[in-house]
């Protein structure tokens, strides 16, 4: 398929990742950490991208607190398309300011919306998947969701439905309505769900035109869409300065909510190519490659030493001083100058109850 001149992809980039504790912090997200190889997930996550759109056309949509962090590991991105959010509000407004930045460039713009903490194992089903994803787009009939193909019964991701088939794509891809939303189900749901082979993740991967986004915009959120209004004629530094008055009225929402459940023209294309979300830490174990005992060890320090007799089955992410295991199984152990966690990694998802108490205690030196 020849290239589409008007595909932007914009990614977010703005935080979170409270269950990588300590590793993911206030000051440095999961996005930033280098978990899977020499690069970071943010990294990663663009080099992919670039398989898609050239470099100039990625937009990268971060808070105040990281834009000169993501200068810096991205330095092949144009200053200009790296859009610093004034205050946090959600992912409705972030891929909003987004897709009105990429029309600013050209009012055809197809946007391709991208998490930057995300792991994808095959990159060239990824691609093929995008594109297909982008030539429905590009007709401007349809907003496209890329649905995951579960692998499991996840009760961390939200599912939803497919209806009918509306059509059939490239190479044994298919075009679905979708029928409903469900958020994250209990166990026994989510078993039921992916019997029927009818539902899928929502990794909130979605492909659209800017003019599309808008109408769906003036449909189902006109006060959001009216207090972006300045950023229709915007462009440059204009563009940015609008940005403060706009969050500072602009209700915190997520798209999920205030627009893909609502929308009439939303279609879903399954995608099928190792996507995870890295979660928290027993996914990054599962992950990463396992010596003969089952231990996965991280570092980003080449002093980092980590001494294991009779243990098995750990993750343990050292920080440059020496750790010995003697007889432990099945457990994380996170290392950094300031904190030390240990956890079963079957209690993995309860890191963020650490987060929450050190909030509870007002200990923000810790988050």
């Amino acid at each position: 398929m020849p290239h589409n001149e008007h595909v932007y992809a914009v990614l977010l980039a703005g935080g979170g990742g409270t269950r990588l504790w300590p590793k993911s912090r206030g000051q440095t997200p999961k996005q930033f950490l280098k978990l899977f190889g020499d690069e970071t997930m943010l990294q990663y996550s663009v080099r992919r991208i670039t398989k898609l759109v050239p470099w100039e056309k990625i937009i990268v949509v971060t808070n105040t607190l990281y834009q000169d962090e993501v200068q810096k590991q991205l330095p092949e991105i144009p200053k200009r398309n790296i859009i610093a959010e004034p205050e946090k509000k959600e992912t409705a407004l972030a891929m909003l300011v987004g897709a009105l930045y990429a029309r600013s460039l050209d009012k055809d713009a197809i946007i391709i919306n991208s998490a930057s903490d995300h792991v994808v194992s095959d990159e060239s089903e990824f691609v093929r998947v995008m594109r297909a994803a982008v030539q429905v787009a590009a007709k401007n009939e349809s907003m496209v969701s890329v649905g995951i193909t579960p692998t499991h019964p996840a009760t961390g991701f939200g599912y939803i439905k497919i209806g009918n088939d509306i059509k059939k794509l490239d190479k044994g891809l298919s075009l679905f309505a979708v029928d409903s939303f469900t958020e994250k189900p209990n166990e026994a749901t989510a078993r039921a769900f992916i019997s029927t082979g009818r539902y899928f993740w929502n990794a909130n991967m979605y492909v659209w035109s800017a003019t599309v986004l808008i109408d769906a915009f003036a449909k189902h959120m006109p006060e959001m869409l009216q207090l972006t209004k300045p950023l229709l004629s915007a462009k440059g530094d204009a563009f940015i300065k609008q940005l403060p008055a706009i969050y500072a009225k602009a209700e915190s929402i997520s798209i999920d909510y205030s627009i893909s459940e609502k929308a009439d023209n939303l279609a879903l294309i399954p995608g099928d190519f190792g996507w995870n979300d890295v979660g928290d830490w027993k996914v990054v174990y599962d992950l990463e490659t396992k010596d003969l005992s089952g231990n996965v060890v991280l570092s980003e320090s080449d002093k980092a030493h980590v001494l294991s007799i009779g243990s098995a089955n750990n993750l343990v992410h050292a920080n440059g001083r020496l750790i010995a295991l003697v007889g432990i199984q099945d457990m994380i152990i996170i290392d950094t100058n300031e904190i030390l966690m240990l956890i079963p990694k079957s209690k993995s998802q309860d890191v963020k109850k650490i987060v929450e108490r050190l909030k509870e205690e007002k200990q923000v030196e810790y988050l």
